[in-house]
Order: C-alpha cells, then sequence, then structure tokens
C-alpha cells in the first residue's frame, strides 16, 4: 500500500476501533477475545484495502468479519465450555451500584448463555441497531432467518435470565 493509503486506513481504524471493540465485547462477553476478533476484523479489511470501492460498506464488511470470528471460534472444540461440579466465587457488589449497571451485568451474562448465531442476531439487532434486512445483510443469510433467529434469541435470553430483567418479559 502506498502511504495514503495507509494513512486512509489509519484514520478509518482510529475512528471505529471502540465501536468495533464493544460490538465483539458484546458477542462474546470477554475483553481479551473482543480485542483478538476486533484485531481479526482490521486486518482483513487492512489486506483489502487497495480492492475495497466503496468505502461506504466498511462498517458493514468489519462487523460481518467479526460476526463471523466470534461464531467460527465457538465451534472449535477447544474453546467450548468446560462443565465443573464447583461454582466460581461470585463478586461482591457494594449497596451503590445502580439499576442501570446491574441490569447492563444482567443482561451480558444472559448474553454469554444464547447460543452464538442467535448472539448475534440480537447484538446486531438490538444493540447496534440494525433493521432486519442490514441484519441479514451482515450474516449473510435470508430475512426470514433474522426474524426465527431473532424470536429464539430472545426466547433464550428471556430463559436464562429468569425474572432478572422483567422487561423482557413477552407481554400476556
Amino acid at each position: 500500500m502506498d502511504q495514503r493509503d495507509e494513512q486512509e486506513f489509519a484514520e478509518y481504524f482510529v475512528a471505529r476501533r471502540e465501536a468495533v471493540r464493544r460490538t465483539a465485547y458484546l458477542l462474546c462477553g470477554d475483553w481479551h477475545r473482543a480485542d483478538d476478533f476486533a484485531q481479526t476484523a482490521f486486518v482483513a479489511v487492512h489486506r483489502r484495502w487497495r480492492k475495497i470501492r466503496d468505502k461506504q460498506a466498511l462498517d458493514a464488511y468489519v462487523r460481518r468479519t467479526v460476526v463471523r470470528a466470534v461464531i467460527d471460534e465457538s465451534r472449535r472444540p477447544w474453546r467450548r465450555e468446560k462443565f465443573t461440579d464447583e461454582m466460581p466465587e461470585s463478586p461482591t457488589t457494594d449497596n451503590e451500584i445502580g439499576d442501570t449497571v446491574a441490569t447492563r451485568e444482567a443482561l451480558l451474562k444472559g448474553l454469554r448463555r444464547v447460543p452464538p448465531r442467535q448472539r448475534a442476531v440480537l447484538v446486531l439487532r438490538f444493540l447496534e441497531g440494525l433493521d432486519v434486512t442490514a441484519t441479514a445483510e451482515a450474516l449473510k443469510c435470508s430475512e426470514g432467518t433474522v426474524k426465527s433467529q431473532t424470536a429464539r434469541g430472545l426466547a433464550a435470553l428471556r430463559e436464562a435470565l429468569g425474572d432478572a430483567i422483567d422487561d423482557l418479559r413477552p407481554a400476556s
């Protein structure tokens, strides 16, 4: 790459680094792994920088790369969860923690229990603010798949959360 291309990529990287990292964290629930997934996405963009014609589509390309990396990583056998007989110590909480922080923590714990593909749909739809069409494009699937994965993901999230967040209960 020439100097101008390097400068353009550096500007894009600085502008989008935290947003991509945050999306990766919402998908995987671990800041260290989120850094790795964000780096994977930016390396992929850097490799193809000269071939990218539509710079407006960079966010969608990076988002799709992050989602695919998280889903692929969850399929690897050495990353699967291991069950133990003993529960880890739960962190002590101060009485001064606000409801927002408690709600956020409960939501993140619940998201970690949702299957990766459904988690990706939920993060893209509700936390990244994408509509059904944009989510389908990001995941390279049909809109019907996004809708069904959203419904299943919300059901799994409701089950994982239990009574932790009442707002996610279906109105009945």
